[in-house]
């Protein structure tokens, strides 16, 4: 199959979401989480409803032989499984394991994109001021347009979030809005 010439597609891609909330700063990470997750959910269920495609990056933690279904049951067998349920992939979510900050670093998300035929990323997870910013900064320098629902993306340090959107805003020409501004059918 070719690379589809149109490219005017869009994506929800989650970033990070499965979590075992067992790591450095989690107790910081988690209410911010909290907050996220209803409103992370039905913007996945409208991406869904709207038939666009929802692909889940997330990191290995270090399990390089682990899968994605793995990870999802690691991930449910653990005290925070409630913030794990309500956004987890369905058959039809798509599934990039990554290994560092950046969605694109060493992953195959780039190939993946252009054979969707997408154009433009809504880009949503965690965390705010690290790896949605840096993936935000990839996706720029792959021409692709940006746009981070500010209700869908969960923060370590509320004060470098707010820097790390406004960055997103005036270097990458990202589009900050809500989640609820996204409209997935048009």
């Amino acid at each position: 199959m070719d690379r589809p010439a149109d490219t005017t597609g869009i994506a929800l891609v989650v970033i990070d979401m499965i979590n075992t909330y067992d790591h450095e700063d989690a107790e910081l990470l988690v209410p911010s989480v909290k907050r996220v997750v209803p409103v992370l959910a039905e913007l996945i269920d409208r991406a869904r409803e709207a038939d666009v495609p929802v692909i889940y990056a997330n990191d290995n933690f270090g399990l390089w032989r682990s899968h994605h279904g793995e990870l999802v049951n690691d991930a449910l067998k653990r005290p925070h499984a409630d913030l794990i349920e309500p956004i987890r992939p369905d058959d039809d979510s798509l599934f990039v394991v990554k290994a560092r900050h950046s969605i694109f670093y060493e992953t195959p998300l780039s190939y993946l994109l252009g054979r969707l035929g997408v154009g433009h990323v809504v880009l949503s997870g965690q965390v705010t001021e690290q790896c949605v910013l840096y993936s935000a900064l990839d996706a720029h320098i792959r021409h692709l347009n940006v746009t981070v629902p500010r209700d869908a993306v969960a923060s370590i340090h509320p004060h470098l979030e707010s820097a790390a959107l406004e960055m997103m805003e005036r270097n990458m020409g990202a589009r900050i809005t809500t989640a609820k501004e996204i409209d997935f059918a048009r």
